[in-house]
């Protein structure tokens, strides 16, 4: 499709004219009001952002968590707990709170995590009536402060192999709790370090002598502010942010516990010593008593997002303000943004973040479904745990890359800690490590894919998923994984045959979700092809695995993104006709070509871009960028980040 410059009247391009506040009304959807109650709280306690550079350690802690317990008091933070016990009974509402607190202090956002999605959430999810009533209520309120040994130094993110050991003792009936080693202590633990009283610890139970795996126990850490015999707790010290956060260590010297400590939802012990769980298979426990958390993931990738909003909120309106260079002798300075380089650096950026925003909002809906629905649905929680992962991996990566990106876009003043990019650099380049390695979380989801969330799912370690696969003929992973069937149906996409892709438009949302969902499925034949063929040589399932484990996070990353453009396809779809639909409308091109861009090297190699039509999508790149470009002030200014929060004199004015 050729293209012509957006301001000539002979391209017949109309510049759509944006509704800022509706365009915000439809980012903040069904949850607007929790978000605007987060934006008042963040507004009120915009201090922290000054507080955080000018506090010592000890000083910021303490500030963190007031601001925490505060905000706690206005009901933002206990909306995903019943409302028996003071909470608000809305899960949804409690990821998109979760989210809209990332404009802020991530300390403060951090805490909030620790205490009310892990803490709180493990109690809640792992937890029965017992543990609900004792602890729910303080715990809202930020009376009692509690954190998620789950971590160890040897042991991230391999959970069925911590060291920490709890055996059962029938004649006290107790739980004693043991570090083995260095190996096995707790590690970066948030609210470790000062504040927590109360510890959801994660440790290898014995029963009689038999382990039966991982478990959740509340172990009590402190009382009245002073650590408990048996107890030993050190402060991880200072990390590259998230200062207001204690992170410490935890060891255990023979801590007993009461029999009633063992978060029991899914397995008990009775009095006399006796192992019970409703789920008989020990791997599908385990799986599913780490399923329950998944909120974390769903919340954490919501909060990548919502960096990059706050990153870009601040490189746009600097560069529609900040000149440099005379485009002509004795003309003005040129500004920023109408430089082709900074459109291109800046504003594929922008697209993105509302393709990951409106892919949030699909997994927040998933996780809403499946908490709150009155059936249990493995399946959908198999699906939810995949598209959590996989969301959360590219949201966090994303966050990285934009803010770097967009202060190197505001020059020397991105550089000054008073413009915001220190603490957002420093702060969230940890989301893509927490909650899941994202490499490791991105074979979490090519594990799905390849065995299509079969019912051994749960059985299946890294050599299961092997021996899984290549007992299969290539053709029935393929049947039993394609998503859309698309190698069967390519052809008859559009006129041409095989000409399919070289016929279709660049902008017709049909040809971009074709390519995105052809290079998956190529992948993931690929993928099963490698691994067939390596078994069929006789080699270790486990070096098979590992030779093709770049093949995976490539299929894995492929199957995400695909993800994220139908959402935002379906978003751009659903709305009415108007300035707004039509500006989402060349996001959603930029998204989806800028994306098949920076892999055209695989479509070319595959077979599915010559030479001048990956010419062709660069044209167009450039030339969507022109067009959005008037419209970018207005694009970010309708996230809604609160001007307290952009706190940046030298990049605004």
């Amino acid at each position: 499709m050729a293209t012509s410059d957006a301001t000539t009247p002979e391209s017949g391009y109309v510049q759509p004219e944006i509704d800022v506040p509706a365009l915000a009304g439809v980012l903040d959807g069904e949850y607007a009001g929790i978000r605007d109650l987060v934006r008042t709280n963040l507004v009120t306690h915009s201090s922290v952002l000054e507080e955080a550079e000018e506090l010592g350690i000890d000083a910021f802690r303490e500030r963190v968590r007031e601001i925490v317990v505060a905000m706690a008091a206005t009901g933002q933070t206990g909306m995903g707990f019943p409302r028996e016990y003071g909470g608000g009974g809305d899960v949804g509402a409690s990821i998109a709170a979760f989210e809209t607190l990332a404009f802020g202090d991530l300390s403060v956002l951090v805490k909030t995590g620790v205490q009310f999605g892990l803490f709180g959430g493990a109690i809640l999810h792992l937890g029965t009536e017992r543990h609900h009533a004792a602890h729910l209520p303080d715990l809202i309120t930020g009376r009692l402060m509690g954190c998620f040994a789950m971590t160890e130094t040897g042991h991230g993110s391999n959970v069925q192999a911590l060291g920490t050991v709890a055996r059962y003792d029938a004649e006290t009936r107790e739980f004693v709790l043991t570090t083995p080693d260095d190996g096995a202590r707790k590690d970066y633990i948030g609210n470790a370090a000062r504040h927590a009283e109360l510890g959801v610890v994660f440790a290898q139970l014995e029963v009689d002598g038999t382990s039966e795996g991982v478990h959740a126990f509340l172990v009590p850490l402190r009382s009245g502010g002073r650590v408990l015999p048996g107890v030993r707790i050190e402060d991880d010290g200072r990390k590259m942010g998230l200062n207001g956060v204690d992170n410490g260590r935890i060891r255990f010297d023979g801590v007993r516990v009461p029999r009633e400590a063992l978060l029991n939802r899914f397995a008990d012990v009775t009095p006399e010593g006796v192992y019970t769980s409703p789920i008989e298979n020990p791997n599908r426990r385990f799986f599913t008593m780490l399923g329950t958390l998944v909120q974390g993931r769903v919340s954490v990738g919501g909060a990548g997002v919502n960096v990059s909003k706050v990153a870009l909120a601040l490189a746009v309106k600097y560069a529609v303000r900040r000149r440099q260079f005379e485009a002509n002798p004795g003309a003005e300075e040129q500004l920023l943004l109408d430089y082709g380089l900074h459109q291109r650096r800046l504003l594929p950026l922008v697209a993105r973040t509302y393709a990951l925003h409106f892919a949030q909002d699909v997994v927040r809906a998933q996780l809403h479904e499946v908490f709150s629905g009155t059936e249990d649905d493995p399946q959908a929680r198999r699906r939810l745990e995949s598209r959590a992962a996989g969301t959360k991996a590219l949201g966090t990566w994303h966050a990285t890359r934009t803010v770097q990106e967009c202060r190197e876009a505001c020059g020397g003043a991105g550089y000054l800690a008073v413009n915001r990019f220190a603490a957002l650099k420093g702060d969230s380049d940890v989301f893509t490590t927490f909650e899941g390695d994202n490499h490791v979380l991105l074979q979490l989801v090519a594990k799905g894919l390849l065995t299509d969330h079969a019912s051994e799912f749960e059985d299946l370690d890294q050599l299961g998923t092997v021996r899984y696969v290549t007992g299969l003929a290539v053709e029935t992973v393929m049947e039993r994984t394609s998503a859309h069937k698309l190698l069967e149906r390519v052809r008859d996409l559009l006129p041409g045959g095989d000409e399919w892709d070289r016929e279709a438009g660049l902008l017709d949302p049909e040809y971009q979700l074709a390519m995105v969902r052809y290079r998956e499925e190529h992948m993931l034949a690929g993928v099963a092809r490698r691994l067939k063929r390596g078994i069929d040589q006789k080699r270790d399932p486990g070096a098979v695995f590992s030779r093709v484990q770049d093949h995976v996070i490539a299929l894995a990353h492929a199957h995400v993104e695909r993800l994220v453009l139908e959402a935002f396809v379906d978003k751009v779809r659903s709305l009415p006709e108007g300035g707004n639909k039509a500006a989402l409308g060349l996001l959603c091109d930029l998204f989806a070509l800028s994306t098949i861009e920076a892999d055209r090297a695989w479509f070319m190699e595959h077979g599915r871009l010559t030479v001048q039509r990956s010419k062709a999508i660069t044209r167009e790149v450039n030339d969507l960028c022109h067009k959005v470009r008037p419209l970018a002030a207005d694009l970010v200014d309708a996230w809604g980040v609160p001007p307290e929060m952009l706190r940046a004199p030298d990049l605004l004015g």
